[in-house]
Order: structure tokens, then C-alpha cells, then sequence
């Protein structure tokens, strides 16, 4: 079947708010590798947005869930509980990177862990506001468009958005704003527009993911805790996008020095297989009370039994080890490319969560058009690559962290000739 008799389908059958970035219908996949319905390969670096960190169809996830299918598909946990639920839970209490007795939920999707972190800290704390950043992504739900930092496509046309949440600026050096100017926008809304006493919760990435991969630096993330801790604010730290190996270690939050209240955590959490999960103090997840928290299809067996095998992947195959030498060589290789190429304007991010970011390079204003450019070039060649920023000027880089060593070199080979093909077009 061809790609292009499916796409003319789609547009008949699918609403257009469901944007689709390229016309390559998939028919099978292998862990970094992707053959659509008319056979031909590709390089798959968007990993299905971060989610496929241990790859497509990793043996062992694949082996849990047809293991998971023999015994049942779905019971409600809430009505029916089994225990690779608990043991999933009992294993990321143990992980996650928060002071004390832990305890967790799951649920469906990044949004709705979102969602639920917002809920339990609001009975925690008796408060309601919210406060997050700019160029924030946290979800497609209405809360979850409240607080993503950015209007076009999120939450334009979607009318009002729940109220008592508060955005200011992330710091983002490469544009303008220093950590000391989002202290001070910070401050600035506690004194012009809440109560900080009134503040339930603020919410972050450690990096930004659709934002444009921005770091959170690190004595941004000290400042933050101190300022929570004086006003009884709880941090909720967003790694849905940066969690499982992705930045060098199990969790973003381990690349600084101050650990958060809550965690919400999704995509690459079951390898492909739909699971969320915010892991919390145990004393604040005991907020709501029973029956407050849950969902039909929240903690489904097979995204459970494919969780626990991609923990397992993580810790056997080392793949926090494995995304730092990949990050590394892989921002060494742009970096060759700097003199070459003046609209690169940063290469940055931890682990194997990269970005290249571009500018014109007569203004130095930043380029989507580049951007795009590049994207199409390498689609071209067979090499998919995802765009992101509040400017749409950055590529980001989510291969599967298993990818292999002559698949990485071939990558960044039609890299490079999209780059430069890019800028003679």
C-alpha cells in the first residue's frame, strides 16, 4: 500500500487537529529502525516523542507482555488489584529521588499525571494556585494546557483555562533571561498578583522538552526549593519527557543538588505501552482521600508487566551510561560543524537529550525556517527528526538510547547532509 493513498485517507477520515508531521506510515519497527508500507527504512531519532528508550520492540518487554497476556488484560485495579502493580510502585519508591518514605500512583498519560500531581498537592495543601513557567509543556488536558507555556498550537481556540494558575518567565540565558530574572519575575508575582501562602504547588521541567530542551540550572532549581520550603509550596518536578536514562541518569532531578516534592513521570516509563505515574512524600500522596485518585485503565497490566522489564533493560544493558556516551559523541559531531555552519546558535542538553538550536545567520534571529529544513532534508534521506522550541528553531534528538553503534554513525552521517543541504537551499 502506499504512503501517499493512506494519507489521502487520513485527511478524509481524521480531524486536523490531530497534526502528523510526515506522511511515512509505519508498518514495522526494530529498535531504532522503521519500515513503512511501501518497505522503505528509516532512522527513527524522534523515538515516538522519548518514549522508546529502550527501543522498538525490545526483546524483553515484548517476552513480559505476551507473558502479561497469557494471565489477563485488564481487571481495574481499583476492583481487582494484582501484584506487578505493587512491586512496579515498590521499585520507583525505591528510585525516585525524593527525601523519605515514598509512595506512588499510576495512571494513563502525562497529562493526567499531571493532572493528579496538581490534585494531590491541592489536598495536601488545603491551597489552590499554581505556578509554572514559559515555554512549559505539561499536557493537552485543560489543567495541562494551563499550565504549558505556550499558546499556538496548545491552547489556541480552546477558550478560558482554569484559573488560579500563574506563569513566569524560565530562565533561558540564550534569550535573554537569567536565572535572576525569573527569581525576580517570581517575586514580582507574589507580591502583584498571589498570595504565596495561597500557592499550592510550582511546577517544572528539569529540562524544558517542547519548550526547546532548555537545562533548568542548577542554582535556579536551590533557589526554587528554598523559596518553596519558606512558603510551604510543594515542587513538582515534570519528567515525563527527561525520566528513564534519557539525560544520563534514571531521573533529571539527580543532576541537582535539591530533590522535589512530586514527580510526574510517563513515555518511556513502559516502552511504548501506555502508563503513568507520579511518585510523591508519602505523607502528601496520602492527601486525597479513598476513592480520589484512580481511573479505569490507570496501571493496565500489560503497561505494568512492560515497565518492569524496561527497569530491568535500563539497569542490565546500562543505559544511563550508554546515554552519556551517545550525548557526548553526538554533540562533539555538531560541534565539528560550528564553523561551517553559522546558523547554528547552541548545541546543548544532558545525556542523550540534545538539541541543536538555529538562528538566521544574518540576523541572528532564530530560524524555524532552518529548522524545518533540516528536518525535511533528513526525512528525505530516511533519517526522522523532530522540531521543538517556542520559536520552532530547535531540533531535538530522542533516539532510542539502545540504538546501535553502526546505526549512530550512519545518523549522523545523513545529519551532516542535511545540514549542509539545508543551508544551500
Amino acid at each position: 500500500m502506499k504512503n501517499a493513498e493512506i494519507e489521502t485517507r487520513r485527511k478524509a477520515a481524521l480531524s486536523r487537529g490531530v497534526g502528523v508531521m510526515t506522511q511515512v506510515y509505519a508498518k514495522r519497527a526494530e529498535n531504532t529502525e522503521v519500515w513503512d508500507e511501501e518497505g522503505r527504512r528509516y532512522i527513527d531519532f524522534a523515538g515516538g516523542i522519548a518514549v522508546v528508550n529502550t527501543g522498538h520492540r525490545h526483546p524483553k518487554v515484548i517476552a513480559a507482555v505476551k507473558d502479561q497476556l497469557d494471565h489477563f488484560t485488564h481487571t481495574c485495579h481499583q476492583v481487582l488489584p494484582y501484584e506487578n502493580y505493587v512491586r512496579l510502585a515498590e521499585r520507583l519508591n525505591q528510585m525516585a529521588p525524593i527525601k523519605g518514605e515514598k509512595k506512588t500512583i499510576f495512571v494513563t498519560t502525562g497529562a493526567e499525571a499531571v493532572e493528579n500531581a496538581i490534585k494531590i498537592a491541592r489536598a495536601s495543601t488545603g491551597r489552590q494556585a499554581v505556578v509554572a513557567f514559559t515555554g512549559a509543556f505539561h499536557g493537552r488536558t485543560f489543567m495541562g494546557m494551563a499550565l504549558t507555556g505556550k499558546v499556538v498550537p496548545y491552547k489556541v481556540g480552546f477558550g478560558a483555562m482554569p484559573n488560579d494558575v500563574f506563569h513566569v518567565p524560565f530562565p533561558n540565558p540564550l534569550h535573554g533571561v537569567s536565572v535572576e530574572d525569573s527569581l525576580a519575575a517570581l517575586d514580582y508575582l507574589f507580591k502583584a498578583d498571589v498570595d504565596p501562602k495561597r500557592v499550592a504547588a510550582i511546577i517544572l521541567e528539569p529540562v524544558q522538552g517542547e519548550g526547546g530542551f532548555y537545562e533548568a540550572p542548577r542554582e535556579f532549581f536551590k533557589a526554587l526549593r528554598a523559596l518553596c520550603d519558606e512558603h510551604g509550596i510543594l515542587l513538582i518536578a515534570d519528567e515525563v519527557q527527561t525520566g528513564f536514562a534519557r539525560t544520563g541518569k534514571m531521573f533529571a532531578m539527580e543532576h541537582h543538588d535539591v530533590q522535589p516534592d512530586l514527580i510526574t513521570m510517563a513515555k518511556a516509563l513502559a516502552g511504548g505501552f501506555p502508563l503513568s505515574a507520579v511518585t510523591g512524600r508519602a505523607e502528601v500522596m496520602d492527601a486525597p482521600g479513598p476513592g480520589g485518585l484512580g481511573g479505569t485503565y490507570g496501571g493496565n497490566p500489560l503497561g505494568i508487566a512492560a515497565a518492569n522489564a524496561v527497569l530491568d533493560v535500563i539497569e542490565e544493558e546500562k543505559l544511563c551510561d550508554r546515554a552519556n556516551q551517545l550525548g557526548s559523541r553526538l554533540k562533539q559531531h555538531l560541534e565539528m560543524l560550528r564553523d561551517e555552519i553559522p546558523e547554528i546558535a547552541d548545541i546543548r542538553g544532558p545525556g542523550f537529550m540534545n538539541a541543536v538550536e538555529f538562528k538566521d545567520a544574518k540576523t541572528g534571529k532564530p530560524s524555524a525556517d532552518f529548522a524545518n529544513k533540516v528536518r525535511l532534508e533528513a526525512l528525505n534521506r530516511g533519517l526522522i527528526l523532530l522540531t521543538c522550541g517556542v520559536y520552532g528553531n530547535v531540533i531535538r534528538f530522542l533516539s532510542p538510547i539502545t540504538v546501535q553503534d553502526e546505526v549512530f554513525t550512519e545518523a549522523l552521517g545523513i545529519l551532516d547532509e542535511a545540514i549542509r543541504a539545508a543551508r544551500k537551499g
